[in-house]
Formats: structure tokens, C-alpha cells, sequence
């Protein structure tokens, strides 16, 4: 599987491409700021077709090429409903469960607690891993702020992240990618919130 990914605009928010392998269809997730150039020249270099593009959640840092994305390649942007609001663009409902995007199977699950609608993203890859893209809900080492409660945040850690094998890696909204494991055992904002 090919996973390309790269931090974009002022707060180097993560943008990921997610594929089969080089050369065929793509998922784009997270376009945030300042990302158009970016994801233009990741496609080209792996010979890419962007037939998705989806969000973590609706933070401007998220979703601030969205609109620029969805002109040049002719794909909507797909956020939670919870989050549509606050969003300046356009945008179709991410909704929870398995959906088919270029060939892989996306699983959805809300996740709120850094935001009404923010969504982590699981997918197994053809190697036999696993993959979770949780936007700003877990980060290496931490967690993201919440707009909603600590208790949404807690909630939607002990019931959709900690239940992951310890191998599964994390493809966090900010920052390098960790495991569940690594943060089961030295996250300080799971184990101080007794989540761990």
C-alpha cells in the first residue's frame, strides 16, 4: 500500500494520500491549507488519480484547499455532517461505517470530542496491517483540544482508539506517526484520564 504524507500551511496540518500503489485511484485526506501545490505534485510523482477526498474533521487547517481540490480534480469534499456547519465549502455527508474508496475499505467512526463531527478513518492494508487516521483526537504523545467536553474526547479514545491492536499505526492530524500500542503505554493524557 502506498501512503504518501505531508504537513501543510501555517499549523503543518497532515494531508495524506492514501493507495493501492502507485499508479492508479487515490484517497486525499485532510487538504489543508496552502495544500493544492503539495498534493499536485505528490499525484504527479506517484501517478495518482484522486477519486476521494475526505476530512477528520471541519478545522480550516483540515479543509482549507478543499474548494481549490474539488475544482481542479472534480471530487466533493466528504465531512461529518456534525461539522458541515462551520465549514465555509462545499461539502457531501461523511457518514459512519465501511465505505469502498479506489479499492480500499474506509472505516468511519465519529469521534467527537476535538469537534462535533471529527471522524478517525480505520483501513487494513493488502500487507495484512492497519492503518487509523484520527485527525486531532490522538496525536504521538497527545491529545487535541476539544471544542466539545473532555468527557466526548474520552469517550470516542476508549471506545473507538484503545480498542485497536497495539501494532495498529497512527496517522495523526499534526505531528509523526505513532502506534496504539506507543500510546496505550506513554501517552500522559490517556493514562491521566484513566482511558488507557
Amino acid at each position: 500500500m502506498l501512503v504518501v504524507g505531508f504537513g501543510t500551511g501555517p499549523l503543518q496540518a497532515n494531508c495524506y494520500l492514501l493507495a493501492g500503489a502507485a499508479g492508479g485511484d487515490c484517497v486525499l485526506v485532510d487538504p489543508g491549507q496552502e495544500a493544492a501545490g503539495r498534493v499536485a505534485d505528490a499525484l504527479a510523482e506517484h501517478r495518482l488519480t484522486p477519486v476521494a477526498m475526505l476530512a477528520t474533521h471541519g478545522h480550516a487547517d483540515h479543509v482549507g484547499s478543499a474548494a481549490d481540490l474539488t475544482a481542479a480534480y472534480g471530487i466533493p469534499l466528504r465531512l461529518h455532517p456534525a461539522d458541515a456547519e462551520g465549514h465555509d465549502g462545499e461539502s457531501v455527508p461523511l457518514t459512519e461505517g465501511t465505505h469502498a474508496f479506489a479499492g480500499l475499505d474506509i472505516t468511519v467512526g465519529h469521534a467527537p470530542g476535538h469537534t462535533a463531527g471529527s471522524v478517525v478513518l480505520g483501513l487494513a492494508t493488502p500487507e495484512g496491517g492497519r492503518l487509523v487516521l484520527t485527525g486531532d483526537t490522538l496525536f504521538a504523545g497527545s491529545v487535541g483540544r476539544t471544542d466539545g467536553t473532555g468527557a466526548e474526547l474520552e469517550k470516542s479514545l476508549r471506545t473507538l482508539l484503545l480498542p485497536l491492536p497495539d501494532e495498529t499505526v497512527v496517522l495523526p492530524g499534526h505531528g509523526p506517526a505513532t502506534t496504539i500500542g506507543r500510546e496505550r503505554a506513554a501517552n500522559p493524557f490517556l493514562s491521566a484520564t484513566g482511558v488507557a
